[in-house]
């Protein structure tokens, strides 16, 4: 990261630090100087507002955190063979409880092959792009989660229905930063760091991944390569 790399960061974190800190702090303040005016569902929406702000905080650190660790983090990947479909069940679980508005749907091939990948890194994959889904997915509308074998490796899908992203920005939204600007867009709060961690991770484990968004629906594809011994299982069956 170059002086005007850092520089940007630096300014990029302040912006996006401050907004929940001060919403925090003025809910806080605007409770201890007037808790007893305030009625029970005042008191409850300010405190709503405080945990969400506060969660957004953590998610901003921990993606922050991440972004700082990429540089290194091939290195400290641990690559071994993980199943595909307890990961999406328990990331899918995690994101239902936070997006009760959104449906859930899985379809994933029985037969599907275990992936060489981070474990941790991989379910962090899974959680960026299913929240993203469920985020900007239409109210109501139902996520739709598929994986498959596909030659050496395992593509994974996650649809959702909603605003169309341009094709145009199909390269911006996994840069740093980032955010589409549109109506959706600009009532979601996020930080445009999740998609460019998500890309980061996706490569150093060997894969690729990619978006297309057409007729008000949103399809990110995510191929990782299949486990090394599932590998020479198939090449033992082929001889």
């Amino acid at each position: 990261m170059d002086n005007q790399d850092y520089e940007d960061f630096i300014s990029t974190v302040s912006h996006e630090l401050r907004t929940p800190l001060t919403s925090i702090r003025g809910f806080s303040e605007t409770m201890l100087a007037s808790w007893d005016k305030l009625d029970d569902d005042s008191k409850k929406k300010f405190l709503k507002i405080i945990v969400e702000q506060s969660n957004r905080l953590i998610n901003l650190v921990e993606n922050m955190l991440s972004v700082t660790k990429l540089q290194n983090t091939k290195n400290s990947l641990i690559l071994k063979e993980v199943q595909v479909k307890p990961s999406v069940d328990t990331i899918v679980s995690i994101v239902k409880s936070q997006y009760k508005d959104k449906n859930f749907s899985i379809e994933i091939n029985p037969k599907i092959s275990p992936i060489l990948a981070d474990k941790d890194k991989f379910e962090q994959i899974l959680t960026n792009i299913i929240e993203n889904a469920a985020k900007y997915g239409d109210e109501n509308s139902t996520i739709v989660i598929k994986a498959d074998n596909l030659e050496n490796t395992v593509l994974i899908k996650v649809i959702n229905s909603g605003i169309e992203i341009p094709q145009s920005d199909y390269e911006k939204i996994f840069t740093k930063f980032s955010r589409i600007d549109n109506p959706l867009t600009r009532k979601v709060q996020g930080s445009g760091l999740g998609l460019y961690i998500t890309k980061n991770l996706v490569e150093k484990m060997g894969g690729k991944i990619s978006v297309n968004s057409e007729n008000h629906t949103t399809t990110f594809e995510i191929s990782l390569p299949v486990s090394n011994i599932e590998l020479q299982a198939r090449e033992k069956c082929s001889r």
